[in-house]
């Protein structure tokens, strides 16, 4: 138990950058929005700085609307998102200047961080924000997303956030008290303290936690938040977003709710957007020769090692590399297009370069362009 208590004080202690994440389920009145912020305060005041993820537009657009059930259609949605984001960046807005400082609003879809450019505007906008100590609050822009514009839930947009703000900690504020075992008849057993890794065992402990009345996801979309988190060098702690000393026990260190460690060594920026972010195009499949050059020796991806070529891409695009045994290995910005990649299979350096001429690129993926995928 000391030892859970040691590694949350440690993970809180040296976080200079904190995601917090609160779900509509928690946001049901001025008060529960003031406690949240209260609770910001107090992690601003200890040195931390913090981005808020909020949910709540389309919970507050209900309840100015008198509407008891998330609608599914679309454009309903939309319309209450679009009728509550403003009633509830108001009330930020005022709960924040009782503790002397002020709120910015983002709202984002998911192209705005497959894009390069876009991605990085993000991220000098969060930067610009702390400077002035202002605190960045980010949804998901539901008055105007579609499905292949949308995140899905605001969990995997405060772990993709995690990636781009460099954060040091993201916190899941929900309405339970962290992940739990479940006994021999699939019940919820006790509460598991500690996640190393994300597998395929800790995914099946989380079924049935999904209320699609008021909010969307549940615990299957905070692991999926886990692991975006934890893979880019952050602690992510699922914490009960009820408990009004929350943000108390965890600046303590407390051994509530359940913290997920971060991976071995933290992913460098580019690399982030790359993994995380940027969207596929396509697909080279590679023999074991390449797996074990990309997996174990840190190489290039040369033609040589490329067997099969799948879709249609260009020069620059993001392809992914997989194994003969149909597993994503890693990401990577392709140096030709796929008609070429497709004529240099197999091709060793010389014969590329008497294909594509003495100032072609001789590797189908530099290893400065590639980041790898972890299992």
């Amino acid at each position: 138990m000391s030892e859970n208590i040691s590694l949350r004080a440690e993970a809180v202690s040296n976080a200079k950058k904190i995601i917090v994440k609160a779900g509509t389920r928690l946001l049901i009145d001025r008060d529960s929005i003031a406690r949240l912020v209260s609770g910001i305060a107090k992690l601003r005041q200890a040195g931390h700085q913090v981005l808020l993820v909020s949910s709540g537009a389309v919970g507050m657009g209900m309840e100015i609307a008198g509407v008891t059930r998330r609608p599914a259609e679309l454009a309903h949605k939309q319309a209450l998102a679009a009728l509550g984001q403003t009633r509830l960046m108001s009330i930020y807005s005022e709960e924040a200047a009782k503790h002397g400082f002020s709120v910015a609003q983002l709202l984002l879809t998911a192209a705005d961080l497959r894009s390069r450019r876009r991605y990085l505007n993000v991220m000098n906008c969060i930067n610009a924000l702390w400077e002035r100590n202002i605190l960045p609050i980010a949804n998901e822009n539901d008055s105007v997303s579609i499905d292949e514009l949308k995140f899905g839930d605001n969990d995997t947009l405060a772990g993709m956030l995690t990636s781009v703000a460099g954060a040091d900690l993201t916190i899941l504020l929900t309405t339970v008290d962290g992940l739990r075992n479940r006994d021999e008849n699939g019940k919820l057993a006790e509460r598991i303290s500690v996640v190393g890794k994300v597998t395929d065992k800790i995914r099946s402990l989380a079924g049935g936690t999904d209320d699609s009345n008021l909010s969307i996801g549940g615990m299957d979309s905070k692991l999926r938040a886990a692991e975006l988190a934890t893979a880019a060098g952050a602690f992510l702690w699922i914490a009960d977003g009820r408990d009004t000393e929350i943000f108390e026990k965890i600046l303590r260190g407390e051994d509530t709710g359940s913290i997920f460690l971060p991976r071995n060594h933290r992913v460098p920026g580019r690399k982030r957007w790359l993994g995380f972010f940027s969207k596929v195009s396509g697909a080279l499949i590679i023999d074991d020769g390449a797996k074990k050059a990309l997996t174990a020796g840190g190489k290039s991806l040369l033609p040589s090692g490329v067997i099969a070529v799948k879709g249609e891409f260009r020069r620059g695009d993001t392809v992914e590399i997989i194994s003969l045994d149909q597993k994503p290995l890693a990401r990577g910005l392709v140096n030709f297009d796929a008609k070429d990649c497709l004529s240099l299979c197999g091709k060793h350096s010389g014969e590329v370069i008497a294909i594509m001429g003495k100032e072609a690129e001789i590797e189908a993926v530099h290893r400065d362009n590639l980041v790898l995928l972890e299992s």
